[in-house]
């Protein structure tokens, strides 16, 4: 494990502990249904729940990206996050918190009007990511506004892949981080996105080489909870991806990942304890 540490919101997080960044989904389509939270009651308990469980960050979306979802629009992806934010600002004054959003604006509002202190984009800076509800695989020489948008917010930053192989994940990341870097842009992870422009076997030829992605010495997130992944493999539902979950962070973390982004925390955190006391 690389010894590495982001400013998160004035607070330094040393990353050479693995770190688990809990899922609060402010929306009624998410691809499981047990992410699902609208209602303030809802979010609150959800946001608690987290914390209790020793989630070290609360990650929060409006907006689905699942395959086939229909996309909210920009307005009302502003609207959601500014009351599921209020909510959890209200109940968790200090807690860490991530947006996990790909519209600059959108980062913007979170970022100054609420204090979130992590930008976490799904889209790869739109340099080949989500567009109109559709997986762009196209390469841009262009700075994506996002990357903009974060360099001048001074966020640590969630850079994810939407390509297919490891090979082009590393020649598309080691551009785009140095796009950031000319920005200014000072804490970036990566996240190499499983399920997003991958098929099953991308999926998994992605994870038997994750470490590759360590030779750009950055912190590497991995967002596997109950994906597609999973259960199409075992022929069984995201309700019952969860031990598939669990050996897939164990493997994420021999492999060198600091973040853990999770539906099931108390699960993510346990599994990290167990993972360190067989390195001690």
């Amino acid at each position: 494990m690389q010894t590495m540490s982001i400013n998160m919101g004035g607070r330094l997080m040393d990353l050479s502990q693995p770190c688990v960044m809990g899922i609060l989904n402010a929306t009624p389509d998410s691809f499981y249904d047990g992410s699902r939270q609208q209602t303030e009651a809802d979010i609150a308990r959800r946001a608690v729940e987290i914390v209790e469980q020793g989630g070290d960050i609360i990650d929060v979306g409006a907006c689905s990206t699942r395959p086939g979802a229909q996309m909210a629009d920009e307005a009302e992806e502003m609207e959601r996050l500014k009351n599921a934010l209020t909510v959890i600002r209200r109940e968790l004054p200090d807690a860490l918190l991530s947006v996990d959003t790909f519209r600059p604006d959108v980062a913007r509002m979170a970022v100054e009007e609420y204090g979130v202190a992590m930008v976490n984009d799904v889209s790869e800076g739109h340099c080949g990511g989500v567009v109109g509800g559709a997986h762009q695989t196209t390469e841009t020489t262009a700075c994506p506004p996002m990357f903009q948008m974060v360099a001048r917010l001074r966020v640590p930053y969630i850079l994810m892949s939407v390509v297919g192989t490891m090979e082009q994940m590393l020649l598309s990341f080691a551009r785009e981080v140095q796009m950031l870097r000319a920005l200014g842009q000072k804490d970036i992870i990566l996240d190499p996105g499983f399920g997003f422009g991958k098929t099953l076997d991308d999926n998994y030829a992605v994870m038997r080489q994750l470490d590759r992605l360590l030779t750009l010495g950055l912190p590497l997130l991995v967002g596997v909870s109950r994906k597609s992944m999973i259960w199409k493999l075992t022929g069984s539902t995201p309700a019952e991806a969860l031990n598939g979950t669990t050996v897939l962070h164990t493997l994420a973390l021999q492999k060198g990942a600091s973040l853990l982004r999770v539906h099931d925390v108390r699960e993510a955190v346990e599994t990290i304890r167990i993972w360190t006391m067989t390195r001690s």
